[in-house]
């Protein structure tokens, strides 16, 4: 799981604001210049923003396009997503607890389709 941080070092936005926006329907960079106000132009943009775009659980190492094929392969809920890739399943390091923070971004995936 990601640690919370400046990516965008010229608008000062942090990695949880740009993963907020992708709860909110970001799946773009300039989807996440319009949510979330990041540069886009400045190194933590252009070196991280890819990253942070294509995964969506950082416990299991799961991508954007994982979950995207197993919604549009029949899992129509979080469970079954979880079930499929194994997002939303991880621990979290720090607590030892069921982590899940990917969960909210899951149910935005089904509900869009994307």
């Amino acid at each position: 799981m990601a640690q919370n941080r400046i990516i965008c070092t010229t608008n000062d936005v942090d990695y949880l604001s740009i993963r907020k926006a992708m709860v909110a329907g970001a799946r773009t960079v300039d989807e996440v210049v319009e949510l979330a106000g990041v540069c886009a132009e400045c190194e933590g943009c252009k070196s991280e923003l890819d990253g942070i775009l294509s995964s969506v659980c950082g416990c299991k190492n799961v991508s954007l396009k994982t979950v995207v094929d197993a919604v549009k392969n029949g899992a129509d809920t979080v469970e079954k997503v979880g079930e499929v890739t194994g997002a939303g399943t991880g621990v979290d390091e720090e607590t030892g607890e069921e982590c899940g923070r990917c969960k909210v971004l899951i149910q935005n995936i089904i509900d869009l389709g994307r």
